[in-house]
């Protein structure tokens, strides 16, 4: 499911009415602006925030630079563009990092948003950058607590102090010690949530603040609650002056109007946002990627930065000559597909790229099954019948669909599929075509 999905869509309608307009009067820019503060509010949007919004480029759109230029509706989008980064915090927010060693991340907010699997998703984005992470289990009361976080830690191969149901505070100030002592950099605390914001929750998290030095206060949101999610927000912010917030679950929501009102009723940046279940799916928030997203201009520089994940240079390299030199294999072609896997499958890719493909595609548009029984068939294949297709005769195609449990039909496809790629392939080595960038 693509984040801001239905926003989107709404979007490139709006705006595509006024391209075809070619120059535009007031009264048509204030109609437009109308319908796109209804679309802000359907997407869960704050009431006035998007009223606020709306008035902004209205303002800014109707100036006479604007409706005597060629091409007002591209200046009209420029506009929205600028005042979406600016409603969503103009730049990357990043975690503060403390003078002297260990860095103190206390996580807090209500139960179910994902707070303690956050702990383990924040883990492995620091490792990634070098960072050596401590999780501390401060949830005391919810059943389990305790060895979910544990659970979490092994799988983020972070290490995890616990003390059991000693009283939050201490074990927090303990494990800040501990920190030192083992050379910990990053504490990252698991404090209680509650079904519902109450007293003694607010009283634990300020007495936790009082006892350790803490660098980062990042409330986690679930993005799905709409506008109780901003509530929540806001009242955390009044009691623990929050540093920043995690979005959780945007992946789930195609809507997704608590991220735009986030920064605006909190004052507070959105620092991350998970997009996905796995312990890697938690990205750093870039209001100008997003708001690109949210515009069907796609999410380019994201995008090449999953793909560096997922795709030594070497390996890009030695996939780009053996497509130019027309030895690419069916092993090559399931190495693509996992590499796809890596970056988050064909829905997520297809979600950054220009032309409003975040807006226009969805779920059944991607037939992630399909793809992977495209790799059972490749998988049940002998090494031999993957470098050599053109031995897979109808035995073989009977024994392939066995293995993997599809059709001889689909096996055809897959093979008259992997046939065209390599004429393409040789047209482009021979200069009959071009590549399309």
């Amino acid at each position: 499911m693509a984040i801001f999905a239905s926003l989107a869509e709404r979007l490139n309608h709006i705006f595509s009415k006024l391209t075809k307009r070619g120059r535009l009067t007031e009264l048509e820019i204030k109609t437009a602006m109308r319908e796109v503060r209804v679309a802000l509010l359907e997407a869960d949007v704050n009431v006035q925030v998007a009223k606020k919004f709306c008035a902004d480029v209205s303002e800014k759109a109707v100036g006479q630079e604007i409706l005597k230029s060629l091409n007002p509706a591209q200046q009209v989008i420029k506009i929205v563009n600028d005042e979406l980064i600016a409603l969503m915090g103009s730049s990357n927010q990043k975690l503060a990092v403390a003078p002297k060693p260990p860095t103190v991340i206390m996580m807090c907010g209500l139960q179910g948003a994902g707070k303690t699997t956050l702990c383990g998703k924040l883990g492995v984005l620091l490792k990634k950058s070098g960072k050596k992470p401590l999780l501390v289990a401060c949830d005391i009361y919810r059943p389990a607590a305790i060895n979910q976080l544990k659970v979490v830690g092994a799988n983020a191969a972070c290490e995890v102090f616990e003390r059991g149901t000693q009283n939050p505070v201490k074990t927090a100030a303990e494990a800040v010690e501990y920190s030192r002592k083992m050379g910990f950099d990053t504490v990252i605390i698991d404090t209680a949530g509650r079904l519902e914001i109450d007293e003694p929750l607010m009283r634990e998290l300020e007495e936790i603040k009082k006892a350790v030095e803490v660098s980062e206060i990042l409330l986690t949101v679930d993005s799905m609650m709409g506008q109780v999610a901003v509530q929540v927000a806001k009242t955390f912010n009044e009691r623990l002056e929050i540093t920043g917030l995690i979005l959780t679950k945007l992946d789930g929501d195609t809507r997704g109007g608590a991220c735009l009102s986030m920064r605006a009723v909190t004052g507070k940046p959105v620092k991350f946002i998970g997009v996905g279940e796995k312990l890697s799916d938690l990205e750093p928030f870039y209001p100008d990627r997003m708001a690109s997203r949210i515009l069907g201009m796609g999410d380019v520089l994201t995008l090449i930065e999953k793909a560096q994940e997922a795709v030594t240079e070497e390996q890009a390299k030695a996939m780009q000559k053996k497509m130019l030199e027309n030895t690419f294999t069916l092993e090559d072609f399931l190495t693509q597909f996992e590499s796809m896997k890596k970056m988050g499958g064909a829905q997520a890719l297809l979600s950054m790229m220009p032309g409003n493909m975040g807006g226009k595609v969805r779920a059944e548009d991607v037939d992630e099954g399909r793809i992977e029984r495209t790799k059972a068939i490749i998988l049940s294949m002998t090494r031999r019948e993957r470098t050599d297709p053109t031995i897979i005769n109808a035995s073989r195609k009977k024994r392939i669909a066995a293995g993997s449990g599809t059709s001889v039909q689909e096996i055809n496809q897959l093979l008259k599929q992997f046939e065209q790629t390599k004429q393409l392939m040789k047209q482009l080595k021979n200069g009959k075509r071009k590549l399309p960038f």
